[in-house]
């Protein structure tokens, strides 16, 4: 008995002794081999959804034979790197919420989910347990791992999707291939995209909803009717080659993968019996149809419908989005924020269904009111106001959580027609431009004369390359191609233009003022920028007015911060009168902001004791209702450094001793209303009502993200002895109707400001 007793408790006691001596001895580090990973015996690990990359994607699991997700509440990027190890992965790069790669189906095995980063298995992690969860599919969470496998990983636990055909690529082939025809493409076949190439879709059961899926991806907002009697009858002279079949869509999807349908067999012989291709016509959006010369389409908006933006975007469809709400512009939080909701601000916006939804304020932050919170959009709604959301509070949200899109747009073709020569990268180098008809192209310089930073936010836009860095007058550095002709001049942008051809210019007739090569335009483009914004609250709670005597003004006179009546002054006595307030100017962007000039040309000013890095910053105006200038601000130069910055933001510039200038993303640079030039001198001012305005950047010597946002107006009532500043403002955060009714304003008949 005794010796089977110690046959019976000998390998539990060994058992014991081996688990705590692996456990003192172990590295806490997680294991990289899964066949030795305990916890995730019996749980199987797949990357699901579309569209997607490999390493990408929808987490599902497997749990008792049965398939599930895993909702988003409380998932960070520590439960993102477990979960990438338990699919073979090195580790997250991030983690998607909101079903970004489409929701899922069945169980939801895991609800606020908490890991350390360091667990082996998930079912080492915290949660409400398994199966257990108040989530719907619209919280799937997905992970984004690193394109890296883990060391000996066999790839038996994962299982990423099942090898079927997806539709990856559509296309609309013109019907009739001769002549020249423009882009973009509106109407043709529907053609997608197979691994033995391009195919026809059978019409057999083609609905509208199907057409309107399919103008979205291609960046139009909506379908149109179409003749079939022309192509069933060009369809009967013609082969076609069928991949796709039975398509049926909702109308809501971003993506044609996303309805169901067929791929035909490579053994069916008989493809779309008594059938013809599907052919689709598509509405262009008012900017399109602007741009190419088409009749712009007329879209009916109803009454009372509030408006909405995108703001800071470096390409036409994307951007923070904003709405309108009592006037004044907001934007919107990313909480459930997804592509349905997405789609509905494109089509709104006359694109077409969105590529992406972002969080986390990709495109910048913005400034003022969050308006609307927890948007549920079908895809099928007008506007963004028709969908369901949550009145926001101030606790709930903050700008860094602001959503922003990026649309699916037109193929325009306006890449091919611009290149860069010369640079150190694909990001810089001289401009050249091609010129000319078909069978007579040739390629050309743009003259340097008056190109700026406007100009240089075409070309970078054009060329797809993001951001304007700078716009180069003078290019001798860059000078290693053999096209030497200059083809444009007297380039003139706005800055909003889709293509440099759409920029006022000369003609056929090239006038420039210096000749050569040296002297052609150049870029260097970014994929970030800066937004400078500055705090008009703030100037509206500072204002007031100073009578400084002269004695205390010679430093003020010697950098030109003075009127220029003041020259003829009785000096020392006397004094002058001057409007003081505060500046508040914040970044807002994604990248810092830094002076043109560099350290070598930065101007030494003894009164201020340090550098000045730009000449021109901030203007300061006094304008009447009319928008006669009256009186502005000298303010010789600046310099820039960070002031403040927001809790998880650290300072990085500042001006004592001769440090580096600009001002860091998420920080400020204040102007206390009590420096020398901090004013505007207002000595020869009349009584009455006036504007007070502050434009940041004003000659855009600094590339920025959105210059609409640099000018803040005010009204003010001066009595001759006191001033009134109130209804300070963004430029562009009022809507129209608001402007107009600032701009009308008929002043204070007393200092009672309402």
């Amino acid at each position: 008995m005794r010796a089977v007793n110690v046959c019976y408790c000998c390998p539990w006691r060994l058992l014991l002794l081996h688990f705590l001596c692996s456990s003192s001895m172990g590295s806490p580090s997680p294991s990289t081999d899964p066949e030795k990973k305990v916890g995730s015996q019996g749980l199987r690990f797949r990357l699901a959804g579309f569209p997607r990359k490999p390493y990408e994607g929808r987490v599902e699991i497997q749990r008792a034979g049965e398939w599930g997700t895993i909702c988003d509440d409380d998932f960070t990027l520590q439960a993102a790197h477990v979960l990438c190890r338990e699919l073979g992965f090195t580790e997250a790069t991030g983690w998607t919420h909101s079903a970004k790669y489409g929701p899922g189906t069945g169980r939801i095995w895991l609800d606020n989910l908490s890991c350390k980063g360091t667990e082996g298995s998930v079912t080492e992690c915290a949660s409400r347990g398994w199966g257990n969860s108040d989530c719907t599919h619209d919280e799937d969470a997905g992970v984004i791992c690193k394109d890296q496998r883990l060391p000996g990983f066999s790839d038996s636990n994962v299982i990423e999707v099942d090898h079927q055909l997806q539709v990856e690529e559509v296309r609309l082939r013109p019907a009739v291939e001769w002549g020249r025809r423009p882009l973009p493409v509106t109407e043709g076949l529907v053609e997608v995209r197979l691994p033995e190439g391009w195919s026809q879709v059978c019409d057999k059961g083609w609905s509208a909803h199907n057409s309107h899926v399919v103008c979205g991806m291609l960046g139009f907002p909506g379908e149109k009717r179409v003749n079939m009697a022309f192509y069933r009858m060009l369809a009967q002279k013609k082969q076609h080659s069928f991949g796709l079949h039975s398509v049926a869509c909702v109308g809501t999807e971003a993506h044609l993968s996303l309805c169901s349908l067929e791929f035909y067999r490579a053994n069916d012989t008989t493809r779309c019996a008594g059938g013809s291709p599907a052919v689709v016509s598509c509405m262009l959006g008012p900017l399109y149809a602007t741009s190419t010369g088409q009749k712009k389409q007329q879209h009916s908006k109803p009454q009372g419908e509030a408006s909405v933006r995108l703001k800071g975007g470096a390409h036409p469809g994307e951007g923070r989005v904003e709405v309108l709400k009592a006037g004044t512009w907001g934007t919107v939080c990313d909480r459930k924020w997804d592509l349905q909701a997405a789609s509905v601000v494109c089509r709104e916006l006359g694109f077409g269904t969105a590529r992406e939804a972002l969080s986390g304020a990709r495109m910048g932050q913005g400034m003022g009111a969050i308006h609307l919170s927890e948007v549920r959009c079908s895809g099928q709604e007008p506007s963004l106001w028709k969908c369901p959301s949550k009145n926001i509070t101030a606790e709930d949200c903050s700008h860094s959580q602001d959503a922003a899109v990026r649309c699916n747009l037109p193929y325009t073709g306006v890449e091919t027609k611009i290149r860069l020569s010369g640079g150190r990268s694909r990001y810089e180098g001289r401009v050249e431009v091609q010129i000319g008809v078909p069978g007579h192209l040739r390629w050309g310089l743009i003259c340097g004369d008056d190109w700026g930073t406007l100009e240089a936010m075409v070309a970078c836009r054009q060329l797809g390359l993001g951001y304007a860095n700078h716009g180069l007058q003078e290019t001798w550095y860059w000078d290693s191609g053999n096209v030497t002709e200059v083809v444009m001049s007297g380039v003139r942008c706005t800055g909003s233009e889709l293509s440099l051809n759409q920029c006022a210019h000369h003609n056929t007739h090239v006038t420039c003022k210096r000749t050569g090569t040296r002297f052609t335009a150049g870029v260097i483009c970014s994929e970030t920028a800066s937004d400078l914004l500055l705090h008009s609250a703030l100037v509206q709670e500072t204002a007031y007015i100073e009578d400084r005597p002269l004695h205390m003004l010679y430093c003020a006179a010697e950098e030109n911060c003075l009127a220029s009546s003041a020259r003829s002054a009785n000096w020392p006595y006397g004094h002058r009168r001057l409007l003081r307030f505060s500046s508040q100017i914040h970044n807002l962007g994604r990248a810092d902001f830094r002076p043109k000039a560099g350290r070598h040309s930065w101007v030494w000013h003894e009164c201020h004791g340090h550098y000045h890095s730009m000449d021109i910053f901030t203007h300061y105006d006094i304008l009447t209702p009319n928008g006669t200038k009256v009186a502005e601000g000298h303010k010789a130069s600046f310099c820039l450094e960070d002031t403040e910055c927001q809790e998880d933001v650290s300072k990085r510039y500042e001006c004592a001793n001769f440090g580096e200038q600009g001002i860091t993303v998420g920080c400020w640079d204040l102007y206390r209303h009590d420096i020398d030039c901090q004013w505007i001198d207002i000595t020869d001012v009349k009584p009455g009502n006036y504007i007070l305005q502050v434009v940041i950047n004003p000659n855009f010597e600094v590339a920025e993200s959105d210059f609409t946002n640099n000018a803040m107006k005010c009204n003010c009532k001066y009595d001759g002895h006191r001033i009134w500043v109130h209804n300070c403002h963004i430029g562009d955060a009022f809507s129209e109707e608001a402007n107009r009714r600032f701009e009308r304003y008929p002043g204070q008949t007393s200092n009672q400001i309402v």
